[in-house]
């Protein structure tokens, strides 16, 4: 994977392969700058994969037409959304849009799931103000929703506890875990929060400048994956506790 820039292939990481199943929390984890967010948007179709194939519900990834895709697959990148004067109750309603006629008519289904979404992860007090008026953290939740209302089974974020204090860093991971859980959903997420997403996710793959791991967080912490993620002049990870720790 990797992109194409006017002068050069400019190959990000080789040697990819994963299978992810129903009802699986996978943290992606890895330094700034290794590739995270061009592995998500490469395995969601936001940009083309370099080499080899990707294969969505024993489907081959580019041969969904765009509505399938969107009945199959929900993202949440970090990109800015395109305009910040909707209310967060419209921004959620988006999710159904794959669903919807023509006209974005929803029916009683449609209102439900957005329902549902809007109350599992806490946004009640939000639904009226428009989204230019949310904090970063507010509207990362109010992305998140969106995702959840556009009810696909499988959930891709690009680093969805950015811009959130600890507390509710722990509380959308949790909220994650849960969902993958209850709905069978399968859900992928990059992230730096690598203490919490080895407590937490079912596998975890981990990108580094020699390749990738993938497996269970346990089996991770054995094959001391988590080792040369960062220079250990500062910071080192500790086998015993499975968190990272300051030198000194």
């Amino acid at each position: 994977m990797g992109y194409h820039t006017k002068k050069e292939l400019n190959v990000v990481a080789a040697d990819i392969n994963l299978k992810l199943y129903e009802g699986e929390l996978v943290g992606l984890v890895g330094a700034n700058g290794i590739g995270k967010s061009t592995l998500l948007r490469t395995l969601s179709r936001v940009q083309p994969a370099l080499h080899g194939n990707i294969h969505l519900a024993e489907k081959e990834l580019t041969s969904y037409k765009p509505l399938e895709l969107a009945s199959k697959l929900s993202i949440v990148l970090t990109e800015q959304i395109a305009s910040k004067n909707i209310t967060v109750q419209e921004l959620v309603a988006l999710g159904r849009q794959p669903y919807t006629n023509w006209v974005g008519k929803m029916t009683e289904d449609d209102i439900d799931k957005v329902r549902k979404a809007i109350e599992v992860t806490h946004i009640e007090d939000l639904v009226t103000k428009r989204c230019f008026e949310l904090s970063d953290g507010q509207l990362q939740k109010v992305l998140i929703a969106r995702a959840i209302a556009q009810d696909t089974p499988f959930i891709m974020l690009d680093e969805p506890t950015t811009h959130l204090d600890v507390y509710h860093k722990a509380y959308i991971l949790k909220l994650l875990k849960r969902l993958a859980f209850e709905t069978k959903k399968t859900i992928l997420f990059s992230t730096h929060e690598i203490d919490f997403a080895i407590q937490l996710c079912d596998k975890m793959i981990v990108m580094n400048k020699e390749g990738f791991e993938f497996g269970r967080p346990k089996e991770l912490v054995q094959a001391r994956a988590f080792s040369g993620l960062f220079p250990e002049d500062l910071i080192i990870f500790d086998h015993k506790s499975g968190r990272y720790k300051v030198r000194g």
